[in-house]
């Protein structure tokens, strides 16, 4: 039998699936598709008006794609009140795997050289679907869910998909529908063609005009704790996958999207987020967030 690889894992994500795990060093995988799903319309983002003005400070150096793994890595840690995590090491592997592929992407908040937060999540068409998040300093990874969320609407995504809806989520206008609500939606999301880099080189007027029009729904959110009536599917990744009832407890990792608006030009590949025309990068994107609302 066939081990399972990043295109198997692109297909569960097609059909509204997502791995997790039991802790760091257990092995087995289990593919989850909860009745209730989490997502964070795009065209409904709300920013907090503290969050916003630290935003507009521009307090973090926002990059794209420049630190996948040590993003993955500091999602994966233990940290106060969360001593497991859901990323093991298959699971590690195979967005490792996405990312090569060009299916997976990380936001990061730089102070330096120092990484002090960020997110990373997988897209496909026009979904993107929220894994995890983590903040060494005050805001970093809600600021990368900013920018990530900016860049969705420039890229004309319709879906990001935050997994489990989650109290720290409903913040930014996350909201809990139904498995066949978020079965519809995917569909949708999928027929369409999205850009995570669409928001690139000196287009930023352009891409706050054209950009905001595309947006329709989203998703970000939190995969720590299981929600009652999860349903678990094994999934072999090299290892031995083992059918679970639900969700394990005490998976403590906020889940969603990142990415950082460019307005001095986001290289396909990923790079810095600069600002052009005497605008702040933190500045464009509350102006996307804005126009597509």
């Amino acid at each position: 039998m066939a081990a399972f690889d990043a295109r198997d894992l692109l297909d569960c994500y097609a059909r509204g699936v997502f791995p997790m795990a039991d802790a760091r060093e257990d092995a087995r995988v289990f593919l989850i598709d909860p009745e209730r799903r989490g997502v964070i319309p795009l065209e409904a983002f709300h920013v907090p008006r503290r969050l916003a003005r630290t935003v507009r400070a521009d307090p973090f150096e926002v990059r794209v794609d420049t630190a996948f793994h040590e993003v993955v890595l500091a999602c994966a840690a233990s940290g106060p009140g969360r001593t497991e995590t859901w990323i093991n090491r298959p699971i590690e592997q195979l967005y490792l795997q996405l990312f090569r592929m060009g299916h997976a992407h990380s936001v990061e908040c730089w102070r330096g050289s120092q990484l002090v937060g960020g997110l990373y999540g997988v897209s496909l068409r026009g979904a993107f679907f929220g894994e995890s998040m983590f903040s060494r300093a005050r805001d970093a990874s809600k600021v990368a869910l900013v920018h990530l969320v900016a860049r969705l609407i420039a890229g004309r995504f319709s879906l990001l998909d935050a997994q489990f809806m989650t109290e720290h989520l409903a913040q930014f206008g996350a909201a809990e529908i139904s498995r066949a609500d978020y079965h519809r939606r995917l569909e949708r999301a999928l027929a369409t063609e999205a850009d995570f880099y669409g928001l690139s080189g000196g287009d930023s007027a352009a891409a706050l005009g054209a950009g905001a029009a595309g947006a329709v729904g989203a998703t970000g959110a939190d995969k720590g704790g299981a929600a009652a009536g999860v349903g678990a599917t094994t999934l072999g990744s090299g290892a031995d996958a083992a059918l679970a009832g639900g969700v394990a407890e005490g998976l403590g990792l906020v889940s969603a999207a990142a990415t950082g608006v460019a307005a001095g030009g986001a290289a396909a590949g990923g790079g810095r987020m600069g600002a052009a025309d005497g605008c702040s990068a933190g500045l464009l994107a509350l102006q996307l967030i804005a126009q597509a609302s």
